[in-house]
């Protein structure tokens, strides 16, 4: 089922598609290296930062995925925001780090980082993690896409993953990170003006106020219902934050450590205040529109359908724009993570000779194209938005998260235990899911207990026999 919408908005979601192209397009004159498209010449300030970094937060599987688990669970959807909003705090103290090690000895990603302190092992084996993962994110982003085209206008979920592959691949692979941010400024206005301004007080005003709202909408969607599956989504969030390679890259991106400290702040504090207007237009979809799963075959198509629901004709069209815009701007910064990925830190290392600058580019503007028609082969073939993400975030964050750290913040680390480390997070966690999580207890938490075990423990041991590992001074 589709719901109408006018030709006006149709033209306004259009048009505004379109601009977000010419606008990554037009970032591509700034593209003359492999530094450009990766890092932006680490040219990027505090107000920059801030909008793409809760531009990229606020991706199509945290709004339209966590909107449908809290249109069908309730208040318990806030437990899913707020364990990423903690971490994120955690890393805007660390990204001025971040920055300052980047920029010293030109590291650009988490595996280079991997590889400047424990060699191409440790690099290859977190760059083959990084770039499945970042993938499979993507996935997730084109397939909210697609609920948002099949809710308002009808159009296939498949043709609808290809028209944003389309859009996405056609400025990122050609601009890089200066048309991932830039297109991210303009997303994050649209859509904070929009869906997080404009259509939560019309929504409550529709209703008749936050009074009547809450006591009108079950009493069940008031209850803090905490299950194994919720607990195991909040930890993997949680540590996810400290290796999401996208904050990695924004920091180093950022002209100085202050500006990326400042930058991430702003941004994740903005994103705190989002959790809970999500929150409100749940909640005000579930007493407007109770029979979205039923109508559409997803509660994912909540929002969707409280924004058509909701806004007259000319903010409809500009709302629809901001929820586009916020799936884009996740999805091409993940993408183009991915490609950095597989071309800088998998594939050179495995081909023992580094590539000049503009041979990286050549090869990552082909990737960024091969990469793409994966993530809409992953889409079509696993269904439910916050499925796909929490697939890939899954062994991610119990195999990379607490690594990350170590290699950034710990002496005492060395290749051996990073390695162990790794690889115990890893096939613990997918060891653990596969029967079935006993008692309850999340894979993730199994996979990174086994992951600080091994990491610590075996890097203590390399220490008393003299194999430690450089470790970067600023």
């Amino acid at each position: 089922m589709k719901l109408n919408i006018s030709g006006v908005d149709i033209c306004i979601i259009i048009v505004y598609m379109l601009v977000i192209l010419y606008i990554g397009l037009w970032c591509r004159k700034k593209v003359k290296n492999s530094d450009d498209f990766f890092v932006a010449s680490r040219s990027l300030g505090t107000l920059v930062i801030a909008a793409t970094v809760c531009a990229s937060i606020l991706g199509g599987s945290a709004m339209i995925g966590r909107g449908g688990i809290m249109y069908s669970s309730g208040l318990v959807g806030i437990m899913l925001g707020l364990p990423y909003l903690l971490g994120m705090y955690i890393f805007s103290a660390m990204s001025g780090r971040i920055q300052a090690v980047g920029a010293k000895y030109n590291i650009k990603s988490i595996p280079e980082l991997m590889g400047y302190r424990f060699g191409r092992k440790a690099r290859l084996l977190v760059a083959g993690l990084i770039s499945f993962a970042m993938m499979a994110t993507v996935a997730s982003q084109l397939a909210a896409f697609a609920t948002v085209l099949r809710t308002v206008a009808g159009v296939s979920f498949e043709i609808g993953v290809w028209i944003a592959l389309f859009i996405i691949v056609g400025y990122t692979s050609v601009s890089g990170l200066f048309g991932v941010v830039y297109t991210d400024v303009l997303q994050f206005l649209v859509l904070i003006t929009s869906v997080y301004i404009i259509l939560p007080i019309l929504s409550v005003e529709k209703i008749g106020g936050l009074k009547v709202l809450f006591e009108t909408v079950p009493a069940s969607h008031l209850e803090m219902n905490v299950t194994p599956d919720i607990i195991g989504i909040i930890f993997t969030t949680l540590i996810f934050t400290f290796a999401g390679a996208e904050m990695w890259q924004r920091a180093f991106s950022s002209k100085s450590p202050k500006v990326a400290r400042r930058g991430m702040f702003i941004g994740n504090t903005v994103y705190a205040g989002t959790i809970f207007v999500t929150l409100v237009l749940s909640l005000s979809a579930v007493v407007l529109f109770p029979n979205v799963a039923e109508l559409f075959g997803t509660t994912d198509a909540a929002l969707p359908a409280l924004i058509v629901g909701v806004l007259p004709t000319g903010l409809l069209g500009l709302a629809i724009s901001g929820i586009i815009a916020v799936i884009m701007s996740t999805a091409d910064t993940y993408l183009l993570i991915s490609t950095q990925t597989f071309v800088v830190d998998f594939m050179e290392p495995l081909m023992k000779r580094e590539l000049s600058q503009k041979a990286e580019l050549r090869y990552s503007r082909i990737f960024t194209v091969i990469g793409g028609i994966v993530a809409v082969i992953i889409s079509l073939y696993v269904e439910g938005v916050y499925n796909v993400l929490m697939f890939a975030w899954t062994f991610y964050a119990a195999s990379v998260g607490i690594p990350a750290v170590l290699a950034l913040l710990w002496k005492g680390a060395t290749s051996g235990g990073i390695c162990w480390g790794t690889l115990a997070g890893f096939f613990g966690s997918i060891g653990w899911k596969l029967l079935g999580s006993p008692l309850g207890i999340s894979e993730v938490l199994v996979g990174t207990a086994l992951c600080i075990v091994f990491a610590v423990g075996v890097s203590i041991v390399d220490n008393k026999n003299n194999k430690s590992s450089k470790f970067p001074s600023c």
